[in-house]
């Protein structure tokens, strides 16, 4: 799994995989969308009853949740962008990159440095 040829990503989600591994894109994908389930399931962490208070570690849950999807939208754009443009699907993927970037961005839930291999994309985006 990787965003271009610096940077490499691997998948560890604290549990089952404590030491990070190299899986591939389509693996990575898969392992995060359960992770994701698993916490978004999880009611300690999004609690369901109304008046229960939200965990200490929430944002950083929701931080991590975040960071670990624009790394999706980053392989994506390096490795795929072609074929998605061969598609005529890039306004698609534009667009659901722009609103996840600016919700990102508004509630400061992506540090800038993980933004780095998508960096042009996303500071356009911003400057609008």
């Amino acid at each position: 799994m990787s965003a271009g040829p610096k940077y490499e990503y691997r998948w560890a989600d604290g549990i089952t995989i404590r030491k990070p591994i190299e899986v591939s894109a389509p693996k990575y994908v898969e392992y995060l969308m359960d992770w994701i389930e698993s916490q978004l399931d999880d009611e300690s962490i999004f609690p369901q009853k109304l008046g229960m208070a939200f965990p200490p570690n929430f944002l950083d849950v929701v931080k991590t949740i975040l960071k670990r999807l624009f790394r999706v939208y980053a392989h994506i754009y390096h490795s795929h962008f072609q074929k998605i443009v061969s598609l005529k699907e890039e306004a698609h993927l534009n667009t659901c990159f722009k609103h996840f970037v600016l919700f990102a961005w508004e509630f400061c839930l992506i540090d800038k440095e993980e933004l780095a291999p998508l960096y042009e994309i996303v500071e356009s985006i911003i400057q609008c």
